[in-house]
């Protein structure tokens, strides 16, 4: 319900703003599901699919998660697609069998081109509020782990330029190491983005603007009539 309250304020400032959700469905009979299509005409560019919250507290399947994808490309929209593994799994060495696990419906029913429409958010659920934080070695690790794969599953064309996030405990202490890894394209920030310390988070993430050489020109060019 906030979503739009926030919207044009932000878009003001060069920042779109997100859903956290949408239906697998499209219209039609579905009380209480707010759809891609209704975001979009609602001006929303932009919707989060798979969290961690929503596989594990509301049930939904990889499967699920493909079709939120689909509807949200269906209505032109961008999605950030969350995937990421449990602690036993990771303990287990599961952690790329999930992600790709994950990923498979979404390979199967996405085409190539729509790729660039999606980012890939890589959340460790024992990571995600519990103030544990994979290392930025860990992080890269598996990051690496989905661009290789994506680059077997899909193409290297695609394996290269999709952005891979890292959303598990994101914090001003932790982002500038983890920024510097060559796989993470960025973070999706959940606890920490409601504290004043995010705007260092943004701005340790950042790179500094590329500040150009000056030109210099005389008075004379500038006014020809001028002695």
């Amino acid at each position: 319900p906030h979503l739009l309250k926030v919207k044009q304020p932000l878009e003001k400032m060069g920042i779109s703003a997100c859903a956290q959700n949408c239906s697998k469905t499209g219209e039609g009979a579905f009380t209480g599901e707010v759809s891609a299509a209704q975001l979009k005409d609602s001006r929303v560019q932009w919707t989060l699919v798979g969290h961690s919250e929503r596989r594990t507290k509301y049930g939904e399947t990889d499967e699920d998660v493909a079709e939120k994808v689909v509807q949200a490309l269906a209505a032109d929209m961008k999605v950030v697609l969350a995937i990421g593994e449990l602690l036993e799994e990771r303990e287990g060495g599961k952690t790329n069998e999930v992600n790709e696990r994950m990923l498979a419906p979404v390979i199967k029913k996405v085409k190539a081109e729509d790729w660039n429409r999606i980012v890939i958010a890589y959340e460790p659920v024992w990571a995600i509020g519990t103030g544990k934080v994979a290392t930025p070695e860990q992080a890269e690790e598996t990051h690496a782990a989905i661009r290789a794969h994506l680059a077997t599953a899909v193409s290297e064309e695609v394996a290269e330029k999709v952005r891979i996030q890292y959303g598990g405990s994101v914090t001003v202490d932790n982002c500038a190491e983890l920024i510097k890894k060559p796989n993470i394209d960025g973070f999706l920030v959940g606890g920490a983005s409601l504290k004043p310390t995010f705007m260092e988070i943004i701005q340790k993430s950042t790179p500094p603007p590329v500040l150009k050489k000056p030109k210099f020109s005389k008075i004379s060019d500038l006014l020809p009539n001028t002695k």
